[in-house]
């Protein structure tokens, strides 16, 4: 195989060479600096086609033995520090400039062109501190972040009871435990939901950026399941269906508040950012579907009570139904979820 010269481009900092060595997909690569002189072999893609490409270049001034270099599919690119910290006036010892060598335009700067580069990041920082220091502190930010922490903190433990108690009764109890969740933990369920409907409050106080209305349809859906069909059906509060409903809540809030709380604090646990959105993906629908069965099961209760039910005319019925209501609202959790998983 033939052994050519690549084109090799340059540029520098004060304390930094930058080579761009055009040699594409380079592999079998041997970089090192021996006496002050970079010496370059590796196979590629060049000028000359695919074959094996060697360079030397012996610097103007001494530079660190430590070389740097990173081989992509267009090129390798490498970084050798200097000794000392200035400009040079040329690459190479020797005057004339090898063939193969030319600037590197992308990322050429001269001395002044660095020094004015700083001046201007510096005068950016010190508007920076200046505008920051013209717009007023909100007096209230601690008092607003305390709360919001203890909000959460306080619905973290809420649902981790819930979690933590059905979790236990599930294993020593078996499916047993399925059919009387609702005794066990519906007081905790209700003090946390109750506490929920402060998240559709916070929006429209300016306490948190979440969506006034994402955040309306959430606690209303979960509270008509828990106060209207399982607090005021005595029927439904022994079914298996509780228990899933209840779980899949428990399961999604549990990562939820803990990660809303470290955010208020201006902490993230990646771990907990990972489990926070991609258990909610399939934990979702699954808490969706649970609240749907729920609906469909209490229909004919509604239907045979007339709990709720809307008086009419005697020529128009005598009554509508409380069940035609949760019908629409079971259309309605349908296209909310699509909408949703399309923004997703």
């Amino acid at each position: 195989m033939q052994l050519l010269t690549p084109h090799v481009y340059w540029a520098q900092r004060r304390g930094e060479i930058f080579l761009r060595v055009d040699l594409s997909d380079a592999k079998n690569l041997n970089i090192s600096v021996e006496e002050n002189t970079l010496q370059f072999r590796g196979q590629g893609h060049g000028a000359k086609g695919e074959n094996e490409y060697k360079f030397s270049l012996e610097f103007r001034e001494p530079v660190r033995p430590e070389v740097e270099h990173r081989s992509t599919q267009r090129q390798v690119d490498i970084r050798v520090r200097k000794q000392s910290e200035h400009w040079w006036d040329r690459l190479t010892q020797q005057e004339k400039k090898p063939l193969f060598l030319a600037p590197d335009f992308d990322r050429w700067l001269t001395e002044s062109d660095v020094e004015m580069e700083l001046k201007n990041k510096e005068e950016e920082r010190i508007n920076s501190i200046r505008v920051e220091s013209r717009v007023p502190k909100d007096p209230f930010l601690g008092v607003k972040r305390g709360y919001l922490f203890m909000y959460n903190l306080v619905q973290f433990l809420g649902f981790s009871w819930i979690f933590v108690n059905m979790t236990v009764r599930l294993f020593i109890l078996g499916q047993d435990s399925f059919y009387d969740t609702f005794h066990s933990t519906a007081d905790m369920m209700y003090f946390c939901q109750m506490m929920a409907v402060l998240e559709v409050v916070n929006p429209l106080l300016g306490l948190v950026r979440t969506a006034f209305l994402p955040a309306l349809l959430q606690v209303t859906g979960r509270n008509v399941i828990l106060f209207v069909i399982f607090g005021c059906l005595d029927e439904m509060q022994n079914k298996a269906v509780v228990f899933f409903v209840f779980y899949l809540w428990s399961c999604v809030e549990i990562f939820r508040y803990p990660f809303y709380m470290l955010g208020v604090v201006g902490t993230e646990w990646k771990l907990l950012t990972w489990l926070r959105y991609s258990l909610w993906i399939p934990l979702y629908p699954l808490g969706t579907i649970a609240e749907a069965v729920a609906v469909v099961q209490s229909l004919s209760l509604f239907d045979e009570t007339l709990m709720f039910a809307l008086p009419l005319p005697s020529l128009l019925g005598g009554s509508l139904s409380f069940s035609y209501s949760l019908r629409l609202y079971l259309i309605l959790i349908l296209i909310y979820i699509i909408h949703l998983y399309i923004l997703w």
